[in-house]
């Protein structure tokens, strides 16, 4: 087995060029002046010059309108916005025809984004922003009665992620498309996304997230591109045209059906493409069975397919939810590969040797992992190559992202699973890991062999469970690592903690295929789209709207921080943001809010590591003070807030389910307090999404980033609340770090432990004195100060009872330090014209943290993709 490839240099990469579509070009449509002022027409130049003329377009909606609906007027705004996105659909799949008509004719190298979630939200508005069209359009709709936002509300948001990583991916497509980087996104077309979480007093519920209810006019579904999957069955040694061959006979088989979604960038002609396949049967219908009268049977191909790309993330907490997820995951990467595969063969032929040049897979997190055992099935057992002919070109083609430090989100799967649903990726890996195993023994050999073997062992692929010594695990990092050309970190103390500890006995025999990449986000929908009030403000500030694509020339805002009539326009984008975030706890929970007060956010996944529940205590705390307080103290002293936390708690994660209960429950009580109502309100906002996002962070004054030092590889809302201007309260954790190195250590609200004194201070945790203050709180939550006592009891326990919990992510230690940054927030707020110096700030130092900025590293550093720009 070739191993030399192991410290190569990335050569790979795209599957010849995506073949280009039937439909004919109909030319660009000209760009208008952004409502917001954002771009001028002038600065556009790829783009034909547009009078923003309504009277076209109102034309073509209201044609589509007519033959949508089979009726003419009387349309709802959920009507305008189908009429409208279908008349937009048509402008941007005409962009991405000459796009994908361009590369094929240039054949660059392209690089393919495997990731388990892409969390778009909704496309109407980016896509007329990103295209130019929002005169036009906007136009259009008020001469027809509608307002956009309004019309634009009325899209689902696409269920296809969950959180960070989802969300960063969809960062990633916007800036390849905006960077004219010849690329795609390949994924699951979710029918029922993670969930849709409601409250059902207090606690979470989950119902099914059906957003395809009504179609989705933002994809193209491709009749003639699908691939069969297959799981479970045997393996044998044939004879193929006198070669002796490795035929997998699967027991079941799935057709993955593609759906294409155009990508558009913003002021270029690229629009690229997020290829999402969905699992249909290869059988539709057992008529057989259904006239025998066993219509269940005659209809569970068909569920058993469905299933597949039914839910992302199905419970795996059963050996039936395990086996399910392993499926999804091979589901999406088989058909990928099979794709790109079959597109670099209408090209190149079978000239595989090539792949690398023209072919680069970014495996986003281990979920895509097993890419490395099915290029190898493709090219060993499919197209006949030699195992170290193929060896090499998937270690050059292959790049793995390392997301989490979390145990549980490092994926390692159960041998039997593995063997039972994928036999032959079972024995590809063994071989893979006997030849990984042999060749460290010899590169190893200057150690005791009694070191060695335990170095050995340590560094296998396949291992035992350290908690079942019977089960037998594959470890999916160290496939990654092992089987691709480049390992990257996202935030510069995750890679080190990657390299330090996580990855570290491969780290010191590859060094050079370690590297970090810091996350971005992008400024076009999490800044310029989501808050054009802020940017239009960026924009005259500035003198030019170029910081949309050069986020750099943010620093100019610098000079603007202490003005106090730039900090009064500031101060008033900010008020009417909260105003509107104001109206949307009203619509939720029915109250009225008091809008100068300080609106304190922590929106993300519902965690331990993520410490909500350390948010939660010092909210306890903040109302008992305001509780012991005269009417004449909180009036001259306290500093009002509104507190907001959302997210969701995974289906089988009950301590997450608790917090979200415990939330809740101290809301009930705070929110209805005659005394102290007006100074402190908790509210828990359900289903947190993309769409919820862009009203809440425009809106932040505080947001909150508390992970455990050394737990958040990186964060990517601590980059959006940045953008907009929102102070942070964090630890020395994730991308924090970097972020007050850009924004200025001394306006960042920091505290906690750091992540070298973690581990000790776990050890130690059983013999740390707490503070009377976490006592007290302890005690009212066990006591039922906020009800559900006996459910809460398991919460309090996992932190405090050291005989039956652990406080794993050390709350206790870091409690004092925390509300002592709660202080530090009060006294700063009171200072306003500080407050909104650092509020500017804050927007200033962002310019590092676009996606635009992280992709040009990894196209530069890993993939060695270089642009491919069509013709305007």
């Amino acid at each position: 087995m070739a191993y030399r490839q192991l410290q190569g240099t990335n050569r790979g990469a795209s599957a010849g060029a995506p073949v280009a579509y039937s439909r004919p070009m109909q030319g660009r449509v000209g760009r208008s002046a952004l409502r917001v002022q954002a771009v001028a027409e002038a600065e556009r130049p790829t783009a034909a010059k547009s009078s923003g003329s309504a009277e076209p377009v109102t034309t073509d909606i209201t044609s589509k309108l007519k033959y949508l609906f089979g009726r003419n007027g009387d349309y709802t705004n959920a009507d305008a916005y189908q009429g409208t996105a279908w008349s937009v659909r048509e402008k941007l799949i005409d962009s991405f025809n000459k796009t994908h008509e361009h590369w094929k004719k240039e054949d660059p190298k392209f690089i393919y984004y495997l990731s388990a979630e892409f969390l778009m939200g909704r496309s109407l508005t980016n896509t007329v922003y990103n295209l130019g069209l929002e005169g036009e359009y906007g136009n259009a709709l008020r001469e027809m009665g509608y307002h956009m936002e309004k019309v634009a509300d009325a899209e689902r948001d696409a269920a296809l992620g969950n959180g960070g990583l989802g969300r960063l991916a969809a960062c990633f497509l916007d800036s390849m498309a905006t960077l004219d980087l010849p690329g795609w996104g390949y994924g699951i077309r979710y029918k029922y996304g993670m969930f849709k979480q409601g409250l059902k007093d207090g606690y979470q519920v989950e119902m099914p997230d059906i957003w395809l209810t009504k179609g989705n006019p933002w994809e193209v579904r491709r009749d003639d591109v699908k691939f069969e999957v297959g799981f479970g069955g045997r393996v044998e040694r044939k004879k193929v045209n006198g070669k002796e061959m490795t035929v997998w006979t699967p027991s079941e088989k799935v057709i993955a059906q593609a759906y294409d979604n155009p990508i558009p960038g913003y002021a270029t002609p690229t629009t690229s493409n997020l290829r999402l396949w969905d699992a249909v049967p290869v059988h539709e219908f057992d008529l057989s069975a259904f006239n025998a009268g066993d219509y269940d049977r005659a209809m569970l191909e068909r569920e058993r397919a469905e299933g597949i790309s039914a839910v992302l993330y199905p419970n795996d907490s059963t050996p039936e939810g395990k086996e399910l997820r392993l499926k999804q995951q091979y589901f999406f990467v088989c058909a990928s590969l099979q794709d790109v595969m079959s597109r670099f063969r209408a090209v190149h032929g079978a000239n595989w040797e090539a792949l690398p040049e023209k072919a680069c897979f970014q495996l986003n997190d281990t979920h895509p992992t097993i890419a490395v055992a099915e290029l190898m099935r493709l090219l060993v057992d499919v197209e006949g190559l030699e195992w170290d002919a193929a060896w090499t070109i998937t270690t050059k083609c292959l790049n793995y992202t390392n997301h989490t430090v979390m145990p549980e989100a490092l994926e390692k799967w159960p041998v039997k699973v593995m063997a039972k649903m994928l036999p032959r990726h079972m024995e590809i890996i063994e071989v893979i890991n006997e030849g990984w195993t042999k060749w460290l023994g010899v590169h190893l050999k200057d150690l005791k062999s009694e070191e060695r073997a335990k170095k050995i062992a340590a560094m296998s692929i396949i291992h035992a469970n350290p908690w079942n010594a019977d089960e037998m695990l594959v470890n999916m990092a160290y496939l990654a690592v092992v089987g691709s050309s480049a390992v990257n970190g996202v935030a510069a103390i995750h890679s080190n903690i990657v390299k330090d500890e996580i990855l570290n006995d491969f780290y010191e025999i590859f060094p050079s295929k370690f590297q970090n990449k810091t996350n971005g986000v992008t400024p076009r929908r999490w800044l310029a789209w989501c808050n054009p009030e802020l940017a239009q403000l960026i924009t005259e500030a500035l003198g030019s709207s170029e910081w949309i694509n050069d986020t750099e020339k943010l620093a100019g805002l610098r000079a603007f921080a202490s003005d106090p009539a730039f900090q009064a326009k500031w101060a008033a984008v900010k008020k009417a943001k909260k105003a509107k975030l104001a109206e949307l706890i009203k619509k939720i929970h029915g109250d009225d809010v008091n809008q100068n007060a300080l609106f304190d956010i922590q929106i993300k996944r519902i965690h331990e590591y993520k410490r909500q529940y350390l948010n939660v205590l010092s909210i306890i705390w903040r109302y008992k003070q305001l509780k012991k307080m005269t009417p004449e103290q909180r009036k001259a002293s306290a500093v009002p807030r509104v507190c907001v936390i959302g997210g969701k708690a995974a289906s089988a994660y009950d301590m997450a389910k608790r917090i979200i209960r415990l939330v809740t429950a101290v809301g009930e009580v705070i929110n209805k307090d005659p005394e102290t109502k007006d100074y402190l309100r908790l509210y828990f906002l359900p289903d947190y999404n993309v769409t919820l996002a862009e009203t809440i962070i425009p809106a932040a004054e505080l947001s909150q980033h508390i992970s455990t030092a050394g737990t958040e590889a990186s964060g990517t809302s601590n980059m959006k609340f940045q953008m907009n201007g929102c102070l942070i309260m964090g630890t020395w954790d994730g991308a924090n770090i970097e972020i007050a190195e850009e924004t200025g250590v001394e306006n960042v609200f920091v505290f906690g432990v750091r992540a070298e004194e973690i581990n000790q201070l776990r050890k130690d945790r059983k013999n740390f004195k707490t503070d009377p203050r976490w006592d007290e709180l302890m005690k009212d939550i066990e006591g039922g100060m906020f009800g559900d006592k006996d459910y809460f009891k398991p919460l309090v326990d996992s932190v405090n009872n050291m005989k039956v919990g652990n406080d794993w992510f050390l709350l206790a230690n870091d409690f004092a330090g925390y509300l002592a940054a709660q202080e530090e927030v009060d006294a700063t707020y009171k200072d306003q014209a500080e407050w909104l110096r650092r509020s500017i700030m804050y927007t200033a130092g962002s310019g590092k943290f676009s996606s635009d900025r992280t992709i040009r590293e990894y196209a530069e550093d890993i993939w060695h993709v270089k642009p491919a720009r069509p013709s305007a």
